[in-house]
């Protein structure tokens, strides 16, 4: 039974529950797992824990909802952040909606196990809707049990700051608390269940509407929720451009494609894989959501996917997400063509993605080599030549960016040999005589396009440094911080949350954070490739 205490910290956080309010709801108000007609939402109570524990809390997101260290430690944050209270103002339910899933149409999906608390406001009155992951069954859930477990709310709540911390737009997480109860999954669905430490996720978005709440209204003809929810989304979340009607829907439209695609860049730019870039997965506010079986490039393979799920079609690989994308986003405009009726006028708002897509991935790429900017007749074969040879000396991406800047093509004679020791440090197979020679000239290439700008080595490497990161959360660096927070010690899970709050520095005595993935994490069950059991 959830509780309200009498007076509490937490009380004084102020809600304005508008997607409630203004939205049409499930009108069974019992928790059962159904078909839900005609409705955005259903309420739902969160399901009471045993023993609720802190192992972990974002001071950032925190002091964004006005919270203090002391708030975040005390007893009754972890109640209210496992569910087992609804503090003063909380309106807890989860979200209808449907998708396709590896490019087939699932239906009905919704928070199987999502629980929104509400919408809070915060003290500099932006909004943000705080949403427990793994708080148990919804009428969503289909034939799962709506919880979570440790190993997965700790890659997501790590993973969530990093990003952002990266400059890519994401959704936060403020918590993770342990539940004290176990949770029965198949990691490997391989008929081997194991009972594993049951955990919760608070995460933190200024909306978490997605693509499939608008398809599945599409699917079942219901216009007039349609409706409602797109001129919820717009007044809420798009109000610069103006009142919902046919052309501000083709805006609105035209920014969503925009967005997706900015988010998409920085993904690339980083070397991230979200690995399951289902339409249910996709943010109508163009922020990374869900952090299921994601990964960061180690040697540079665009056909790599993280996800065991998507071994064989990799439809989901890192080299394929721009296109998902924007298969994704046509989805999206097949589900809101009855709001605009003009086929035309989609296509032309699609286009924005690429135009987008392209543009910023050309100043992104000059900046990642330390160009001032893209040049296509010079720079197309250049950055060609360069991702086959990373390609093919299996190359740590994270690492040659960020290494690159440190050599000086200003100085190519004593700096090609430098180039190419740095090439064969950094990669995880031994260097061909081939590939040396190909290396030295890719690098003789390169030192004459920087050259021909006449640039300074200082602006240079800073203009490097400020998009390739030195530190990513590497799935090896996450497992081991799970291992050690399944034996009860969160030390790991704290030093590497500080150490991504600061992905572009130097930081002195951590430089085991920014290592190549060591030979014992290649195979190893949760360093590698992951699947979508949680």
């Amino acid at each position: 039974m959830l509780t309200h205490a009498d007076s509490s910290t937490l009380d004084c956080l102020r809600f304005d529950n508008r997607f409630v309010r203004e939205l049409p709801g499930d009108a069974e108000t019992d928790n059962f797992r159904r078909q839900v007609y005609g409705a955005c939402y259903s309420l739902v109570q969160p399901t009471p824990v045993k023993s609720p524990r802190l192992v972990a809390y974002s001071p950032e997101v925190a002091a964004e909802l006005g919270l203090s260290e002391e708030d975040c430690l005390s007893e009754d944050f972890c109640r209210v952040f496992a569910g087992n209270r609804l503090a003063a103002g909380m309106q807890p339910f989860a979200m209808c909606y449907g998708g396709h899933q590896f490019g087939h149409w699932a239906g009905q999906l919704g928070d199987g196990r999502a629980i929104n608390l509400g919408e809070a406001v915060c003290p500099d009155g932006r909004r943000r809707t705080l949403q427990l992951k793994g708080a148990g069954r919804t009428p969503y859930s289909r034939s799962a049990d709506g919880l979570a477990v440790l190993r997965s709310s700790i890659r997501e709540f790590l993973c969530s700051e990093a990003m952002h911390h990266l400059g890519g737009p994401t959704t936060r997480a403020l918590s993770v608390v342990l539940t004290g109860e176990t949770v029965v999954r198949d990691m490997f669905y391989d008929g081997n269940p194991q009972l594993e430490p049951g955990a919760i996720v608070c995460r933190v978005a200024p909306s978490f509407t997605r693509f499939g709440n608008f398809q599945i209204f599409t699917a079942r003809d219901d216009l007039d929720a349609l409706k409602k929810l797109a001129d919820y989304t717009i007044r809420s979340d798009f109000p610069e451009l103006g009142e919902p009607g046919p052309q501000t829907y083709l805006r609105w439209f035209e920014q969503v494609c925009r967005l997706t695609a900015e988010m998409v860049v920085h993904w690339q730019r980083v070397g991230f894989v979200h690995g399951v870039m289902n339409t249910d997965n996709m943010s109508i506010l163009g922020l990374t959501i869900d952090y299921g079986p994601y990964g960061w490039l180690e040697n540079y393979d665009p056909d790599w996917t993280p996800n065991t799920t998507d071994a064989q079609g990799r439809r989901y690989r890192f080299g394929n997400q721009p296109k998902i994308a924007y298969w994704n986003l046509v989805q999206l405009a097949n589900a809101i063509y009855p709001l605009v009726m003009r086929a035309e006028s989609l296509q032309q708002a699609l286009s924005v993605f690429s135009e987008t897509f392209a543009a910023e991935w050309s100043a992104t790429t000059a900046a990642k080599l330390g160009l001032s900017r893209f040049d296509p007749d010079k720079d197309e074969a250049l950055v060609g030549d360069l991702l086959q040879l990373l390609q093919a000396a299996e190359t740590d991406m994270t690492l040659f960016y960020r290494q690159l800047a440190d050599l000086d093509p200003y100085a190519p004679a004593g700096s090609a040999a430098d180039f190419v020791a740095m090439l064969e440090r950094n990669s995880y197979a031994p260097l061909a005589a081939e590939l040396r020679d190909r290396a030295l000239a890719w690098f003789g290439q390169y030192c004459s396009r920087s050259r021909s700008e006449a640039g300074d080595p200082e602006a240079r490497r800073q203009r490097m440094n400020a998009v390739n990161p030195k530190y990513v959360l590497r799935n090896y660096l996450a497992q081991l911080a799970i291992d050690q927070a399944e034996q009860g010690d969160f030390g790991l899970v704290a030093e590497l949350l500080d150490v991504l709050r600061n992905p572009y520095s130097e930081q002195p005595g951590r430089e085991r954070f920014a290592e190549k993935r060591p030979d014992w994490a290649k195979q190893r069950a949760g360093c590698s490739m992951l699947s979508c059991s949680s």
